[in-house]
């Protein structure tokens, strides 16, 4: 028997709009995108242009694209080439004291010193002799000629040590500077004074000045006195040794210090 319903209880077949011309280009799009896709994951780079192949691939590691990009590596600067002259060694002794203490010898172990020291920082360095024929238009950032005073007793004043640049250089201000800076280190280390009031024509006008190349900032420093400074320059060559190393790094590293002039003789 069948069931009558009223008109309005019968089930009605649902209404979709009509799938129109546009539906169907999206649909063909977003296929072609996957097939698309998926030939590339499974496709040999060498199929593509590499412009191509190489855009395709990055596209599809979003992963390295994240990473920061590889910039230059700097490269450091190499360190100033740096001259020590040891005073009167491979020419002559030097003062001599009465029980045959040499200035060359007391120059030559604290040279010794200062290079290890400065070569220990990393920087070239060069031990010259009083006469080397490296001096014949020596380049450097600096150069410094070390010597010692007279083992003479002079008086009670005769203490101390010295230094001095030479008074004909092109670049007084750097002149000026660097004994500057062997002035205050020096002194800092050894407590020794500055003696000022000796300062002779031979250091202002030591050879070597005339030698080098232009550019190099050279000075010449005394040490102390044989005599009166005997026990430091013989007995703490490292204190004499780190106040000249000192004084050369105050230079180059432009430190902090008075640059008050070079004492003329």
């Amino acid at each position: 028997m069948g069931t009558n319903l009223p008109p309005s209880s019968q089930p009605q077949a649902s209404k979709r709009p009509p799938k129109g011309t546009f539906h169907h280009i999206q649909l063909v799009i977003g296929v072609g995108i996957v097939l698309a896709t998926l030939f590339t994951a499974w496709t040999p780079a060498g199929l593509f242009p590499d412009s191509l192949s190489d855009r395709l691939t990055y596209a599809l590691s979003p992963e390295e694209a994240t990473q920061a990009p590889a910039w230059p590596t700097s490269t450091s600067r190499p360190n100033p080439r740096i001259g020590i002259v040891s005073g009167h060694w491979g020419n002559d002794s030097g003062a001599v004291c009465s029980d045959g203490l040499k200035e060359a010898d007391i120059n030559q172990e604290v040279a010794t010193r200062v290079k290890e020291s400065l070569v220990g920082q990393g920087f070239d360095v060069d031990l010259l002799k009083e006469f080397d024929t490296r001096l014949s238009g020596y380049r450097a950032a600096v150069l410094v000629s070390i010597h010692s005073d007279s083992c003479d007793y002079i008086n009670d004043e005769a203490t101390g040590f010295k230094v001095s640049a030479a008074m004909s250089t092109v670049y007084p201000e750097r002149a000026a500077r660097l004994t500057a800076c062997l002035r205050s280190r020096y002194a800092d280390s050894t407590d020794l004074a500055f003696h000022s009031g000796s300062v002779t024509p031979d250091m202002t006008s030591y050879h070597a000045f005339d030698e080098i190349n232009t550019e190099t900032t050279a000075a010449i420093i005394e040490i102390g006195f044989m005599n009166l400074d005997r026990r430091i320059l013989t007995e703490y060559p490292e204190l004499v040794a780190q106040g000249i190393t000192q004084g050369i790094l105050c230079y180059i590293r432009n430190e902090d210090v008075s640059t008050s002039p070079t004492v003329e003789p």
